[in-house]
């Protein structure tokens, strides 16, 4: 059988405040679908976890991850893999964590007159994005994540999420 280019997806719904997004999973696998489909990395047999926590949660986890005591919109948490080949008998593979914070995210699309939906869609896919190995330390490797992001939310229907933003030269 082969294999799927989708890994397997848990969304764990750690806030309250989340309740009020009943769609929120479906944009979750939606946008994990869209990302694993348009990258050049093997993740279908792959697992991710996404907590869907609050300001509270994700205040907590930068402060214990990154030595930042202040809520952000997203963290991403890839795990550490083994090397060499893998065998048939071994388990899915771990790809990593995603963390989106609630208040911080609704406050961010109201500020940028964005459907939730879509901004959820966003940093789905930017926390993805990391876990495969992208990041944005430098002008050039935050371009090119950026630009990879919009190829990506463009196929889920979602405006650029930079056009309002002058790119990076």
């Amino acid at each position: 059988m082969p294999q799927s280019p989708i890994p397997t997806t848990e969304v764990i719904i750690a806030a309250d405040c989340w309740q009020d997004q009943p769609d929120a999973e479906d944009v979750i696998h939606r946008a994990i679908l869209a990302a694993a489909e348009r990258v050049d990395a093997e993740v279908g047999d792959a697992e991710i976890a996404v907590m869907l926590t609050d300001d509270a949660g994700i205040r907590t986890l930068n402060s214990n991850w990154r030595g930042i005591d202040k809520p952000t919109n997203v963290l991403s948490f890839p795990a550490l893999q083994p090397t060499g080949p893998r065998g048939d008998d071994d388990a899915p593979r771990m790809l990593g964590d995603i963390a989106i914070a609630y208040e911080t995210m609704r406050r961010e699309a109201d500020e940028e007159q964005k459907p939730f939906d879509h901004h959820l869609s966003h940093l789905t896919v930017h926390g993805f994005l990391h876990l495969i190995g992208y990041d944005h330390e430098s002008d050039a490797e935050a371009e090119e994540m950026e630009a990879l992001e919009t190829e990506i939310l463009a196929h889920l229907g979602v405006p650029d999420p930079y056009a309002d933003r002058e790119r990076l030269d």
